[in-house]
């Protein structure tokens, strides 16, 4: 074990702490210098040296880039994806600590000093020292640090079965990082006549409720999408409300229709969906004025399982049509106890449909202008890009409203799940007697993993071509926001999500299990890589 730097509980404990010490927040220059400091460390392993063809930085976005690792066997063609990302959300929660929340050693000390101030959960582990503690330790970079362990594992013993390590930027915010990599990976493949045989991610496993000790492995995961809507009633002074409609009134249906609304509510093999809900709402008034607010915003967040863009757009639309059927029974009725004639009846437009009605009411050229305009600001992340698209539309075709304008904003994760796969429930079988086995450990299978995760990016099958729906309908599309559907659907393997043991991820008592992520967890992944190749070599 001499010439190994990454196996042992203590050289992957160290390793975490140094991996977490590199501070990665989404969207920070600490996110851009990661992967060079990455490919350095990896760099201390010789066969890098040997084959610094294998080793590579991609680029992702703003001035972000992936890192791809291959462990390449002379004979042979069938390879592993071990996909992972390195960056974290904020840590303005720490407080006082945030100076230590990326030294987790250190933190973990301190936390002891203060224990009281944690919830009883997060106390009687930090007691228990079977945890380390800070941001990034189990979402994810343990996973990446396994990732690590298994590729030089590979490299010294010469599995007879390729490796590629992919780590990705963004994981948190968009998932550029992964819809980057996938082109990436459809590239080595063709390069290298690799033949994909599993993606295995390594997303921590996570609790299902508080208290929750048990250990899950995932065999597919979850998707979201998120449908918005641009609301378009008619400005009035406040002294004359009923001469026009506020985009309030309108958004405060369709709100009230999509909030846990169980339509959008799905379940496959004994596992549902969380029911959908708003992320934002507002109104689109810059400064406060007695003019009433007529242009509103809302972004609904739904997930899926087996349904595609066009599914969801297609229940978003029923919806919405029942929202301004009821705001506009409301309205009239309110107009006919005042005497007066409404302004007209709400209706609801696709994005496609605005779109296609500005091209001619104005020209091709001067809508692709003022899309550009409103996708050029660097003040606007791609959600507010997208609503602002929309709106620059209508408010040049304002003989449309009352509108709800329907479309979908960033990001896209489509679902994955590989559970009738034979390949899967053999290597989950293999993974569940093993750690009864060896660790007296059980292990649990779940066929969605609910914390989404950049395993949506591959293995994608739409029989239906669903994926247009959301193409046509996402303002930013092709500009600012793309996803490879070609690529991914090139990249045909099933997928499996084995990671450490952990608790409270995004949280000031973010943790990882020391015992799962130094010890069980590196022997499962190792038992269940060998195993590919070894029930090859028996038949």
């Amino acid at each position: 074990m001499s010439n190994y730097k990454w196996s042992t509980p203590e050289q992957l404990r160290s390793l975490l702490c140094e991996v977490v010490s590199w501070d990665s927040i989404s969207h920070t220059e600490g996110e851009r210098r990661f992967p060079f400091k990455l490919q350095q460390k990896l760099l201390e392993n010789d066969y890098f040296k040997e084959h610094p063809d294998y080793l590579s930085l991609h680029e992702a976005d703003f001035g972000r880039h992936l890192v791809t690792a291959l462990y390449k066997h002379p004979e042979a063609t069938e390879t592993v994806v071990l996909i992972s990302h390195f960056d974290t959300v904020q840590t303005e929660e720490y407080g006082d600590l945030e100076g230590l929340a990326f030294h987790p050693e250190l933190l973990t000390k301190e936390l002891l000093k203060r224990k009281s101030d944690l919830n009883e959960e997060a106390q009687i582990d930090l007691e228990s020292g079977e945890f380390l503690f800070g941001r990034g330790t189990m979402d994810m970079k343990m996973g990446l640090v396994l990732h690590m362990s298994t590729i030089e594992k590979a490299i010294s013993e010469e599995w007879p079965i390729n490796l590629v390590l992919v780590t990705v930027p963004d994981e948190e915010v968009n998932s550029s990082g992964m819809r980057a990599a996938v082109k990436v990976l459809v590239a080595l493949r063709n390069q290298y006549k690799l033949s994909y045989k599993l993606f295995l991610n390594g997303e921590p496993s996570l609790t299902q409720k508080p208290g929750d000790e048990n250990y899950y492995i995932y065999s597919g995961t979850i998707g979201k999408i998120m449908p918005a809507a641009l609301f378009y009633g008619k400005e009035t002074h406040v002294g004359e409300p009923l001469k026009g409609m506020t985009a309030n009134y309108i958004a405060s249906f369709m709100t009230q229709l999509m909030e846990w609304n169980p339509l959008f509510c799905e379940s496959d093999r004994g596992e549902s969906t969380p029911l959908p809900v708003s992320l934002q709402q507002k109104d689109l008034k810059l400064q406060y004025s007695t003019q009433t607010p007529y242009r509103a915003v809302a972004l609904y967040n739904v997930f899926m399982m087996k349904r595609t863009a066009q599914d969801i757009m297609n229940l978003f639309e029923q919806v919405a049509l029942e929202a301004a059927n009821r705001c506009n029974e409301s309205y009239k009725t309110i107009c006919a106890l005042a005497g007066i004639k409404p302004i007209g009846e709400v209706k609801v437009i696709r994005y496609q449909e605005l779109l296609e009605y500005a091209k001619k009411k104005l020209n091709p050229e001067q809508v692709e202008k003022l899309l550009n305009d409103v996708f050029a600001n660097g003040e606007w992340d791609e959600r507010e890009k997208s609503l602002r698209a929309a709106d620059e539309l209508l408010i040049r075709c304002p003989e449309l409203a009352p509108a709800m304008v329907l479309l979908f904003a960033p990001p896209y994760y489509p679902a994955v799940n590989s559970s009738e796969n034979a390949l899967i429930k053999e290597s989950i079988q293999l993974v569940k007697n093993a750690a009864l086995k060896d660790f007296g450990m059980e292990v649990q299978q779940i066929h969605y993993f609910n914390g989404l995760c950049d395993l949506s990016y591959v293995n994608y099958q739409d029989a239906s071509d669903g994926w247009t729906t959301f193409e046509q309908n996402t303002p930013t599309w092709g500009s600012v926001y793309t996803i490879p559907f070609q690529e991914m659907s090139e990249l045909q393997a099933p997928v499996l999500n084995v990671g450490p043991f952990g608790k409270d991820p995004h949280q000031i008592t973010e943790r990882v299990h020391v015992k799962s992520a130094f010890l069980e967890t590196p022997k499962l992944i190792e038992n269940l890589i060998k195993n590919l190749y070894a029930a090859k070599a028996t038949l």
